[in-house]
């Protein structure tokens, strides 16, 4: 019977995503940039792999506020005046994202990844209600990869950091803070983190 049931629930498709900002949380400062690459599919039979740099998609985006943190804009290198002169508008870049993330999720739900996700969901989300009013994620089809290993090594959540974590799950790929680069690494240590039975 059980077994039935999930037969009938739709496959996800998780898209690893990572946004840079200029601050703590959106409308107030802004998102500057964001990547995303999908990572792989699960249904009933299982989890399947993609190749991270096969589907992605990067769009830098013109601030929406005059106010920042310095702190959190030195983090990502990247220019404000250049982006407010030839960054994307944020609407139309986010419509282009959700027709990518329907169509590379063909015949499936898109579920939102990322590591961790609370953040770069909180920024993803706000931007798409506010420039799209909708979402290709829902309200909360995102998945926190922190959690996820997490649940599977039985550690509390506030202990795991990447140092802390086995060497075999992380991506051989260098964290650079470039939003596609670091979607497309966090892709990588996701499908290991599925495939990892747990400590």
């Amino acid at each position: 019977m059980l077994r039935g049931m999930v037969q009938r629930v739709r496959p996800s498709l998780y898209i690893s995503v990572d946004v840079e900002a200029d601050g703590p949380v959106p409308g107030p400062y802004s998102m500057l940039s964001f990547g995303a690459a999908v990572a792989g599919r699960q249904d009933a039979e299982g989890y399947v792999a993609a190749d991270p740099e096969a589907e992605t998609f990067y769009r830098e985006l013109r601030p929406i506020s005059g106010d920042f943190v310095p702190e959190a804009l030195a983090v990502s290198g990247l220019d404000r005046e250049r982006l407010a002169a030839e960054g994307a508008e944020p609407e139309a870049a986010l419509r282009e994202f959700t027709a990518w993330a329907r169509e590379v999720s063909r015949g499936a739900q898109p579920v939102m990844c990322g590591y961790p996700a609370a953040y770069d969901w909180m920024f993803l989300y706000w931007y798409l209600m506010r420039f799209t009013g909708e979402s290709p994620f829902g309200h909360a089809g995102c998945l926190d990869m922190k959690t996820l290993y997490a649940v599977k090594a039985g550690v509390p959540l506030r202990a795991v950091a990447k140092r802390t974590m086995p060497a075999g799950l992380l991506s051989r790929r260098r964290h650079t803070h470039h939003a596609l680069d670091d979607a497309i690494e966090q892709a990588e240590m996701f499908s290991r983190l599925m495939a990892w039975p747990g400590a």
